[in-house]
């Protein structure tokens, strides 16, 4: 039996969206994000997709490696900047620019025999208190970057904790102390995230950084995508290959905790948390069969997911189940599953077959 379990890529979406953050950052530069392989969606896929972006932005060095082998070959930016010594000169082969963030990245520049053209992104700590140097050392790191990388440009960025929330003080708060900071220092700028991007304006500045939005997928929760005016890249989808009458009372899955609430048609889709399908997904999550929708019933387990019919008696073996994307947004399965978006769509498996729409094939 054929397993048809398929991640439909719309990449006129992916362009789509792109144009839509240009319309909203007016003359800011877009950064795209594409690690994690392109948040789910294939870096090969995204990638040459990607042809109007004015940098490509990764997480590693072998995620730089692979957005050259698949076309591009404009401005690239590794945003955990170095590791070791290896890195810097994989960071010269593949023409990156580099984020520097720790005092032992400066040290890792000041022994290498050969450092990679800037920019180079000098990041500040204005309060995630994840990556970046207190904003009180920027005179000492900047004046100590721009000597061991040869005066080459510095770029000054940070990252935003809270931008998802519009009524959280944190951001405005982030901005003044990265404001106050980096006063007198001449050099581009680059602060928004996707949720910056929607919700702050003024903090757009020279190069914006969107991520999720690129795949359309809203970074706020509660604010559905298409009142942004971005569509969802990625369509995650199954077939039903069994469909089975259970009576009321006999459970249904492992653990036999949930049983049927009357006599029910169950089906079977041929997808699981082997194929990224979250297990942690409460009773009566919703999908679509044939675009209608129905809730789950039992547990989710490795490679099947059982559905409650009773709602389609027209269904049958071989009809098509959405798990996400067109008709049912990411951003609602993921509140049944207690996750973010994030997860899910980075949590694709290797097993789910990537499919670009031929239409939207480059």
């Amino acid at each position: 039996m054929s397993r048809n379990t398929i991640a439909r890529i719309d990449l006129s979406a992916i362009r789509a969206n792109l144009a839509r953050i240009r319309s909203m950052v007016g003359s800011s530069r877009v950064a795209c994000v594409v690690k994690a392989d392109a948040y789910g969606h294939g870096l090969s896929n995204i990638v040459p997709a990607l042809h109007d972006a004015d940098v490509l932005a990764v997480a590693t060095v072998g995620e730089a490696e692979r957005c050259r082998q698949y076309g591009w070959s404009g401005r690239l930016l590794m945003l955990e900047g170095p590791a070791n010594a290896d890195e810097i000169r994989a960071a010269c082969e593949h023409r990156c620019e580099l984020v520097i963030h720790h005092a032992s990245q400066l040290k890792l520049l000041e022994r290498a025999p050969r450092l990679p053209q800037g920019p180079y992104w000098l990041k500040l700590d204005s309060g995630m208190h994840r990556l970046g140097f207190p904003t009180d050392q920027v005179g000492t790191v900047h004046a100590a970057l721009r000597r061991v990388s040869g005066d080459q440009p510095v770029i000054l960025m940070s990252h935003f904790a809270c931008a998802d929330d519009p009524a959280n003080p944190m951001t405005q708060e982030q901005l003044a102390r990265f404001d106050r900071a980096v006063n007198g220092f001449e050099g581009e700028v680059s602060l928004a995230n996707s949720a910056a991007v929607m919700n702050f304006p003024a903090s757009h500045r020279d190069i914006v950084r969107p991520g999720i939005m690129l795949y359309g997928v809203s970074p706020r929760a509660g604010q559905p995508v298409a009142s942004l005016g971005l569509k969802p890249a990625m369509t995650l989808q199954a077939e039903l290959v069994a469909i089975n009458q259970v009576a009321r009372g006999e459970p249904v899955g492992y653990g036999a905790e949930q049983r049927c609430p009357r006599d029910m048609p169950v089906g079977v889709a041929a997808i699981g948390y082997g194929d990224g399908y979250p297990r942690g997904l409460r009773q009566g999550a919703p999908v679509l069969i044939n675009g209608r929708r129905a809730g789950l019933i039992g547990p989710v387990s490795m490679d099947l997911t059982t559905i409650d019919l009773s709602d389609h008696p027209e269904a049958s073996v071989g009809d098509t189940v959405t798990l996400w994307g067109e008709g049912l947004p990411v951003e609602e399965l993921a509140t049944w599953a207690n996750a973010i978006p994030y997860e899910l769509i980075c949590g694709v498996t290797a097993r789910v077959h990537m499919q670009v729409l031929p239409e939207f094939i480059s």
